[in-house]
Formats: structure tokens, sequence, C-alpha cells
């Protein structure tokens, strides 16, 4: 609660209140070659419930006049309670056969930020984050380090099989069968993009102004030596700041490491002054792809406007802002 109370406080001291009728949230489950072609409609109607499901739960958090650090974690474990996401239950396998999770999450009021990497029994990662963020002194944790210290917050811990899918599994076998040997540093590079990444994430901006995101995921399948991306990287796959913007990313992290991308956006707009429309489609479509970097980015401006730019074929993506019903897509058309 004291948090929260700084969190609003330093809003209204820097002058960062704004209307009520400005809150928004966006989300995004990951982005890909997504195409009609390959979905049914069965499973179409199962992502976009879903979605829907976790804009609205987050939605309603802001309605309320929650904060948006609560809004975004409401609706970021929803997705990684779904097996349907590469996150938490949904997470893909690692080379050797298990889960290893990442997350992170950051305050726009303060700039304060959480991040967990390779845990492999916290049920929640984002909770994780939050609880590194708000309970301890630094800014990441990994390993076995970050889950003893979710055991000492009270976090809910699961065995690692908790994690486990049929799809995912049958992934791991047809890429380890695309790969074949692991040393070919070559055949990594030119697997099937779909094979390496997959993510959560949301991005707020509450009643008093506040801007906020995080981002989970089980990473890239196959992934080897503790291999991390860019989600629980702060500026490359998580950004926030009141000045500016909040962004959550999807893609192939090692190119959104490289570009930093979630603080390239908001950067663009604090210092070049361009809108939330041109920030986004430059890093993702100028920056990203002719560098060789796939997937996209959701983005909430200080004043609610909201943006979804990626460069695959498709992104599952959802946003709601005040007064409106949710919109959810799965395509680019």
């Amino acid at each position: 609660m004291k948090r929260l109370l700084l969190t609003a406080a330093l809003a209204l001291a820097s002058g960062q209140a704004v209307a009520a009728d400005n809150f928004a949230i966006a989300i995004h489950g990951g982005a890909g070659t997504i195409t009609r072609d390959s979905m049914t409609p069965e499973r179409e109607a199962q992502y976009e419930a879903k979605l829907q499901e976790a804009v609205n739960a987050g939605y309603a958090v802001l309605e309320k006049g929650g904060d948006s650090m609560d809004a975004i974690v409401v609706a970021i474990q929803i997705l990684e309670d779904s097996p349907l996401f590469n996150a938490g239950r949904g997470a893909v396998y690692t080379w050797d056969g298990h889960h290893e999770l990442d997350a992170s999450i950051m305050n726009g009021a303060t700039r304060e930020a959480g991040a967990v990497a390779s845990v492999k029994t916290v049920k929640s990662p984002i909770a994780l984050a939050r609880e590194v963020m708000e309970e301890s002194v630094h800014v990441m944790l990994s390993g076995e380090g970050a889950e003893a210290f979710g055991k000492q917050q009270g976090l809910e811990l699961v065995d690692n099989s908790y994690f486990n899918t049929d799809a995912r599994f049958k992934a791991l076998q047809r890429m380890k069968k695309q790969v074949g040997n692991p040393q070919d540093k070559t055949a990594w590079a030119h697997m099937d993009d779909n094979f390496k990444y997959g993510t959560v994430g949301a991005v707020a901006l509450d009643k008093h102004g506040n801007l906020a995101a995080g981002t989970s995921t089980g990473g890239m399948t196959g992934k080897r030596w503790g291999r991390i991306g860019d989600a629980p990287i702060i500026g490359a796959g998580t950004w926030a700041d009141n000045d500016s913007c909040a962004v959550s990313a999807t893609g192939h992290g090692e190119y959104f490491i490289r570009y930093h991308v979630a603080a390239d956006v908001c950067s663009r707009m604090k210092y070049q002054q361009l809108d939330v429309v041109k920030a986004g489609d430059t890093v993702i479509h100028d920056v990203l792809l002719p560098a060789g970097g796939t997937g996209g980015v959701i983005i909430v401006d200080k004043d609610g406007n909201v943006h979804m730019p990626f460069n695959t074929e498709g992104m599952y993506r959802a946003k709601r802002q005040a007064g409106d019903q949710a919109e959810v897509a799965i395509y680019k058309d």
C-alpha cells in the first residue's frame, strides 16, 4: 500500500495526473507465423476468448480506479495460466526437456523495475518479478536464488512438470529433428521462427496517469545453457516511463536485446516528439526488420493512445480503452 501511495503522490507532484477517461490497457500473447490457414475455427475462438478475458480483467481494475501495476499483473496471470501461450502453464521446453521461465515488470511513475530469469518452480513469474521490484534491493534475480526469494515471499511453488503440455513437447521434438546437431550454429540460425519466440505481456495507463509494463515467457523452444531472451531485460522486452509510454515486446529475443527495442520506442516519443504510431512503426519496421529481427510490441502512451505494430504474419493481441469495448485481433489483416 505504501508503494501505491508513493506512486500516486509522484504522479501528482509531477503534474502527470490525467483525466479519468484516458485510461487504457493492451495485451499480447506472442507473434509469429499465425495465419487463418494454420488455425481451426475452434482454436481461433479459444485464443480470442482468452485474450478477451485477460484484457477485460485488467480493464476492470483500471475502471475502478485501480493501479496500472495491478491491472497488468491480473491480465498477464490469466495468460500465464493458459496452455495456449508460451508463458507459465504453456511454456516451451528447453533442449533437456524442462522449463525455464523469465519475466519482468516496470513502474512508469518511479522507473523501478523487477525481473527474474531461468526460474523453474514459481507458478507465476510475473508475480515474482513484481516481488523483486517491490521487496528486494535488486532489479533482476535468476535461477535458484530467484526461487528461494519467491519462497521467502510466500509465492506459490509448483513442480516443473506443472508447466508440461503435449503441444509444447511435440514442438520440441519437431525442433530437435529440424536442428539435428545442437552444436551446429547454422542449423539454429535457420530453424523455424516459431521455435524462436513466444511471449505474453501487458501495458496499461491508469486513472492517476501512471504507466506500467510487464512481460512473461517460457523463452525459445529447445534453448540451451540457460539462455535468456529479451523478456526479462529492462529496456529490451519491457519498458515504462510516465513521460512517454509503456511497452511490452514479443519476438526473436536476441534482436530485441541488441536493438533495445522497448526503450527505443519510448525514447523516440520522449526526445523526438514522435507519436505512438510513428515511434512504434519506425522501430519495428524500419530498424528491427532490416536487421533480421521479427516480432512486435504493444504500446500505450501517457495520453492513453494504444498502438500494436508487428512485422510477422500475426500477433495475438487485444486492447481496451476507457468507455470502449475490448478489441481482439490475431492476424495482420
